[in-house]
């Protein structure tokens, strides 16, 4: 499997030397990583059955309320 453009990016900005650039590196590896959170939860709430449901809407509160946190 290749690397997601977005962590190749923030590799390529990690060799500057610039704190700009390594802010953003940063900020790309963050988003990414929420991005791989929200597409964990997302497919969760697709596998649960029609029962279930009540769940979700807790689930998906943490999410964003960890997400705002940042």
């Amino acid at each position: 499997m290749t690397q997601p453009e977005a962590l190749a990016l923030a590799d390529i900005l990690d060799r500057s030397v610039l704190q700009a650039h390594a802010d953003a590196a940063a900020e790309l590896r963050r988003l990414h990583e929420a991005n791989q959170e929200l597409l964990t939860v997302m497919k969760e709430i697709m596998s649960w059955e029609e029962n279930e449901q009540m769940t979700w809407g807790q689930k998906a509160r943490a999410a964003i309320a960890k997400g705002e946190a940042k």
